[in-house]
């Protein structure tokens, strides 16, 4: 049976990369996950080691894996120009989350 994430909040995040491209993902733990995007730490995604430097443009919480997964599920699907809207939305309801 798994654990209850008690405590644990998941993040939706969005990246640039220095090629323009975004890139969503989910993590526990942003500051890690910019550095191993960025080649500092091991771990970081294939599709972002090409593509470096990376930075946050927005980051969601989520209480739950779960949710934090469907979030991600669906900004991935969207368009560049929605997923750059959502990001806009996502700093009016939460703010730079990881500063």
């Amino acid at each position: 049976m798994p654990r209850p994430e008690e405590g644990v909040t998941w993040f939706r995040y969005v990246l640039e990369c220095s090629d323009g491209s975004l890139y969503v993902g989910i993590t526990t733990d942003l500051r890690r996950r910019l550095r191993q995007h960025n080649g500092e730490l091991a771990g970081g995604a294939s599709f972002t080691s090409g593509r470096r430097p990376v930075r946050y443009l927005s980051a969601r919480p989520h209480p739950r894996r779960g949710p934090a997964t469907a979030d991600e599920r669906w900004v991935r699907g969207l368009s560049k120009k929605r997923k750059l809207a959502q990001v806009a939305e996502d700093l009016r309801e939460c703010g730079w989350l990881w500063e």
